[in-house]
């Protein structure tokens, strides 16, 4: 590989395509000489599309082939939907930039022929798709009357999905929605109160070999330190309560003058049980901000939460790759 070279990998979904072509298109403006090449890769994700996320695990679903390819050298860089990528990143390899976060709120989105476009007036018993125990516990912890689908596949797909089924609606993450231009779609923005994000929602990660000063350096212009220190933050707690697609947990993490504030919460399955918390701290010490309200959830009544949900999982079949 030459130094005005660089191989990008993607998955190949229209979003993660969009994001590619994003950071491609930043690159190209700062770099005019930069010869750029794209390699789409195909992730386990990708093709086990008959199970809900929480049975299949979701130890690197969307990045694992990406990972391999980065660290064999047959592409330099991988772009990742940071929610999508584990806390724990193999050895050899590094996130190279964190790019400033889009909007991280979840979107209601109605069934094209239905005369309810808000949440709050759904019927009674009304059936909305999400493929998220996030999503799910908060939303039946807020409207227990609901019915709750499991919903796969990319963005279009489950478009597609809405569209010829009978549900009332689905959620998807807004950053999602925009960047495929479908905001139209959009019946409500969900309030944090209703709903907290993923950790990691709205911001792409750029992962990279460790040590790579060359294609660190070629992104250091892409890295945002405000949405850092969020995510670290959010990634800190997320790891700190070992959990991931298995277990409901959001966290939203932002700067709100000098201070970084943490909110998040811990829920069980069926959102009966939900344990919100909220700390601040200096920036610098984002990541213990992260392990210290994880601490404190846990201590609220989330371990006993995770405990069940773990012990539950443990006794569960895993369908096959």
């Amino acid at each position: 590989m030459t130094s005005k070279r660089l191989v990008m990998g993607t998955r190949g979904s229209q979003l993660a395509l969009w994001q590619t072509n994003f950071i491609q298109a930043q690159l190209t403006a700062r770099y005019p000489d930069l010869e750029i090449d794209v390699r789409t890769i195909r992730t386990l994700g990708d093709k086990i599309l008959d199970s809900p996320l929480s049975r299949i695990g979701d130890k690197g679903l969307f990045t694992k082939e990406l990972e391999r390819h980065l660290l064999d050298g047959s592409i330099d860089l991988a772009v990742h939907s940071l929610k999508d990528l584990p806390t724990a990143i193999p050895a050899g390899l590094a996130i190279g930039a964190v790019t400033k976060r889009e909007d991280v709120r979840d979107v209601f989105i109605p069934h094209p022929e239905s005369s309810h476009r808000a949440f709050n007036d759904l019927p009674h018993g009304t059936v909305v798709a999400t493929g998220s125990l996030r999503r799910k516990c908060q939303l039946l912890s807020h409207r227990p009357d609901l019915s709750i689908v499991d919903i796969r596949g990319n963005v279009n797909t489950r478009f597609e999905k809405l569209t010829a089924s009978n549900w009332s609606g689905m959620i998807l993450a807004r950053a999602g929605v925009a960047r495929l231009g479908l905001e139209a779609s959009i019946g409500e923005i969900l309030p944090f109160d209703v709903m907290l994000p993923a950790v990691g929602q709205g911001a792409l990660a750029l992962e990279i070999r460790q040590n790579d000063e060359r294609v660190a350096e070629l992104l250091r212009f892409l890295h945002d330190d405000a949405t850092a220190s969020a995510v670290w933050s959010e990634r800190a707690l997320l790891r700190r309560l070992e959990g991931g697609c298995q277990v409901p947990i959001g966290a939203y993490g932002r700067m709100e003058g000098n201070e970084l504030r943490l909110d998040a919460l811990i829920g069980s399955l069926e959102g009966t049980r939900v344990v919100r918390g909220s700390m601040s701290g200096v920036p610098e010490r984002a990541e213990a901000l992260g392990i210290a309200l994880a601490n404190e959830l846990r201590g609220r009544g989330g371990q006993e939460i995770l405990d069940e949900i773990n012990a539950a999982g443990r006794s569960a079949p895993v369908p096959e790759a």
